[in-house]
């Protein structure tokens, strides 16, 4: 039997709008002297954050086996990510429960036996390299070209590792990594009606709908202790990359958190929910197919009062409103006293709640009770009567927000909206799960904020913020 071979996996994967365009990286390192010994990205057109992270994972495994293919049982691989999620689901902890997840974790679980992977998180800032890949693939794709390993200047980037901390040994009891991770690949398999994937599977026959995950793996000729080879094709397109770097102009943009000196201002959205209609404190479904309400005369004195609000604050520069009748007039209100225009925009506009529209929970419970259950359930399920499920009001919230972050780079803009497409906003920016959208509480006139940059990341500032209507 041959000895045990030990490598750590460094990976990643982003979305610059979650989902928006997204790409991954990994890294393979060898633990005892700090030095990459493969590296792979790609540019993996639109997907979500936890998607990117998966396929970086998937990613990483492979080059890892691609290295050492006579290693067999004696591979060891210590991976190490800043995703909560993909750590806890593939050590077991954790359960996997939405369904773009489930394919990708087996197929994580598939590229080695459960037993030679063990999982770590790690904080960002200990995952530059990984990052800065995931991003140069990004970089690519929004060029319209994928990542090429000779180009990337991510290894040289990167911290001075020095050595990396041997990985934990392959033991413990049930519930630990390496069980959790055998229970996880087992529970997936069965959930897919499939025999647990052989330990010997590169990738289990893909799920329809989920994209192939082979990826192009640039090895690195194996270096002395600390140092590449003389002459190696590494320490050749080492020095190629080094004297890219110098001849950029010292202003050249960066990418990534911890090497971008100035990403500049941000587009910063503020999220206004218009003032109360008549069925507001009723709390009865009024989205965008019902009867359109005007403000109430308590809704026109919020919406007065936001106006104050902003007019007291000097920092709006421009306001979008959905095309609904109580966002216009909550808009017109604040436009007024800040002698600005108003801007529609059809993607704010609220939810179509079908045959729903101006019925209370109750009611509708009582009525529809299979079709409510099932809304709650999904966000692929639509109200009764051909309305909208929240996954298509994603969608073109999602890309009414892009539009208008374009279009407004740097500048600050008040989004007159509704509910649905306020959470929506909320959630996308905190990459959280839908059913996230039953937990947020958003008042009438309420003031939210999310500020987006130019490298795609989101910050949530304010939600729910009621203090000037008081």
């Amino acid at each position: 039997m041959s000895a045990a071979r030990q490598v750590v996996v460094e990976a990643d994967g982003g979305s610059r709008g979650n989902p928006g365009p997204a790409g991954y990286g990994a890294v393979v390192i060898d633990p005892a002297t700090g030095e990459p010994l493969a590296e792979a990205a790609e540019y993996i057109g639109v997907a979500t954050n936890n998607v990117a992270e998966y396929r970086g994972l998937i990613a990483g495994l492979t080059a890892a086996k691609a290295l050492f293919p006579d290693a067999g049982d004696a591979l060891r691989v210590h991976v190490r990510m800043d995703s909560k999620l993909v750590v806890e689901q593939m050590s077991g902890r954790w359960k996997i429960k939405h369904p773009d997840m489930k394919p990708l974790a087996a197929r994580a679980a598939a590229v080695l036996p459960p037993s030679s992977v063990t999982y770590e998180w790690i904080p960002r800032a200990q995952n530059k390299h990984a990052d800065r890949l995931a991003n140069e693939a990004m970089d690519a794709g929004r060029d319209g070209r994928q990542w090429e390993a000779s180009a990337s200047t991510a290894a040289l980037d990167a911290p001075a590792r020095g050595t990396v901390s041997t990985p934990p040994p392959a033991q413990g009891p049930p519930g630990d990594q390496v069980a959790g991770a055998a229970r996880a690949r087992a529970a997936l398999a069965a959930a897919r009606g499939e025999a647990a994937p052989a330990a010997d599977t590169l990738f289990p026959v893909p799920e329809p709908g989920v994209p192939d995950t082979t990826v192009p793996v640039a090895p690195v000729s194996a270096p002395a202790p600390g140092q590449p080879a003389a002459g190696s094709p590494q320490q050749q397109q080492q020095q190629q990359r080094q004297q890219q770097r110098q001849q950029q102009p010292s202003g050249a943009p960066q990418v990534g958190w911890g090497s971008a000196p100035d990403l500049g201002a941000p587009a910063t959205l503020v999220l206004l929910r218009h003032g109360e209609t008549a069925l507001t404190p009723e709390k009865r479904f009024s989205g965008s197919g019902g009867t359109d309400p005007e403000l109430s005369a308590t809704g026109r004195g919020q919406a007065e009062r936001a106006a104050e609000h902003f007019a007291a604050l000097g920092t709006v520069q421009e306001i979008v409103s959905s095309p609904l009748r109580r966002c216009r007039e909550t808009a017109a209100a604040v436009a007024g006293r800040l002698g600005l225009d108003v801007r529609i925009d059809e993607g704010l506009r609220e939810t179509d709640f079908g045959a729903w529209e101006g019925l209370t929970f109750g009611e509708t419970r009582e009525r529809y009770g299979d079709d409510l259950t099932a809304w709650l359930a999904s966000p692929d399920t639509a109200p009764t009567g051909g309305g909208e499920s929240f996954a298509e009001v994603a969608e073109r919230v999602a890309a009414a927000r892009d539009r208008i972050v374009a279009r407004y780079a740097g500048r600050t803009v008040l989004l007159v909206t509704h509910v649905t497409p306020i959470k929506t906003l909320v959630r996308l920016a905190l990459g959280a799960p839908p059913e996230s959208l039953f937990r947020m509480e958003l008042s009438a006139a309420s003031i939210s904020t999310v500020a987006y940059y130019a490298d795609g990341n989101a910050s949530v500032r304010l939600l729910n913020d009621t203090s000037h209507l008081r």
